[in-house]
């Protein structure tokens, strides 16, 4: 789980910059700089995705991940909203709807991954 994970979060820190113009379209217009965010936040991804690799590093990634997770949440509405394509076939709700339940699932599988909770296997000590 936390290599597909990591495969997920790091293509999608590297569609920031081969999408730069399109990402930038769906950033919400409270968000000051937004071509300089969707940079900032494409490397940030990509760099949390490796560190969530590194066992020394993989607990502070999973919580930094799960955060970027929430953070980028009202991009993720706006992007709906508006029906910004971002992929050819993400223009209908039958994109969104499930891209916008799974969020909490991308929060909790991140802290999951990382070894920040374990529901639900709970361990026993």
């Amino acid at each position: 789980m936390r290599w597909i994970l990591a495969a997920f979060f790091v293509l999608g820190g590297l569609g920031h910059f081969f999408a730069i113009d399109r990402v930038v379209q769906i950033v919400p217009d409270f968000v000051p700089y937004p071509r300089t965010v969707v940079m900032i936040t494409g490397i940030l991804e990509a760099a949390g995705a490796i560190a969530l690799l590194i066992p020394r590093w993989r607990r502070l990634a999973g919580i930094m991940l799960a955060l970027y997770a929430v953070c980028v949440f009202p991009a993720n509405i706006k992007h709906a909203i508006d029906g910004t394509s971002l992929l050819p076939f993400a223009e209908s709700w039958w994109y969104h709807a499930p891209r916008l339940a799974m969020q909490p699932v991308l929060v909790w599988w991140a802290l999951f991954c990382s070894g920040v909770i374990d529901w639900p296997a709970r361990r026993r000590p």
